[in-house]
């Protein structure tokens, strides 16, 4: 398996975790305030994650001195990809939001060429273009709903993409699981200050359930995104992000019993085909 192709299962891996946190966020949020799960999710995950870390013998915060700022830059950019987003997505259709996130694979893709001088052949630079083509597909944007808070959304991209970007700067020497760790305690702290503007409601059996379910799930998809930036090819992993909407079709099917119309399949398709020619590719270029 060479770099690229394990890159592009992490970032599936990565995208599935994350949706399936989305799926039971969804479900919570129908009973609990958004920033009360912020905050409860936060605290389980850093717990539950600087638990395993700590079995396995792997927390260490020394950061190399040429690291810290990135570190501390890529954390940043988490956190303030939380407000950035959600601001939006309160104030603008959830669709045209997602819309404007599919921007970002072309902007990792850029960065890293332009950072990092990662070539990018006109077949990649195709294939994520045709994605995002698939993505509109899925979304189906309308004109209205667009406004002043689209440009928040489209600076979460810039930040998911700075966030992504300093991950790849990152040395050997970065111990990388307590990043995940440093990045859900800063979540957790975020969505407790935030939950000090709401009214809380009581935790019931269910709800807890619910949120160790959140937990495991972002812990999978921190670790996975952030291992995902060290292994292959920024241009070749960056598609497999248009996964995600793929397990949202098929999990909103599954649990809200939302059936995608024709043209949501048909662009689920092109994403589909966009990651299937892009390995094809790799190892075509792997091959010489």
């Amino acid at each position: 398996m060479t770099p690229n192709v394990k890159g592009a299962l992490l970032m599936m891996g990565s995208m599935a975790a994350f949706t399936l946190n989305d799926v039971v966020v969804k479900l919570l949020a129908q009973n609990m305030p958004l920033f009360q799960i912020v905050f409860l999710r936060g605290l389980l995950t850093t717990a539950m994650l600087a638990t395993v870390v700590v079995a396995f013998g792997k927390l260490s915060f020394r950061i190399p001195r040429g690291d810290r700022m990135k570190v501390m830059l890529r954390t940043v950019f988490e956190v303030l990809t939380v407000v950035t987003f959600l601001t939006a997505l309160v104030n603008m259709a959830i669709a045209n939001a997602t819309a404007i996130l599919a921007a970002l694979p072309l902007a990792v893709t850029l960065g890293a060429a332009v950072l990092f001088g990662e070539d990018v052949g006109w077949r990649r630079w195709t294939a994520i273009g045709v994605g995002a083509f698939g993505v509109l597909l899925i979304v189906q944007p309308g004109t209205e709903g667009f406004n002043a808070y689209s440009l928040l959304a489209l600076g979460a991209v810039a930040l998911v993409a700075g966030r992504d970007l300093a991950t790849r700067a990152f040395s050997d020497d970065v111990p990388l699981m307590s990043v995940a760790v440093l990045t859900a305690a800063a979540v957790c702290v975020f969505g407790g200050v935030m939950s000090l503007t709401i009214d809380w409601v009581p935790v019931t059996a269910r709800d807890a359930g619910y949120l160790v379910l959140c937990a495991i799930f972002i812990i999978g998809g921190y670790v996975l995104s952030i291992f995902v930036m060290r292994t292959g090819n920024v241009a070749v992993t960056s598609p497999f992000r248009y996964t995600a909407l793929i397990f949202a079709l098929i999990l909103g099917v599954i649990v809200f019993d939302e059936l995608p119309n024709v043209l949501a399949l048909i662009g689920a398709g092109i994403v589909v085909a966009t990651g299937v020619f892009t390995l094809i590719r790799e190892r075509q270029v792997a091959r010489g």
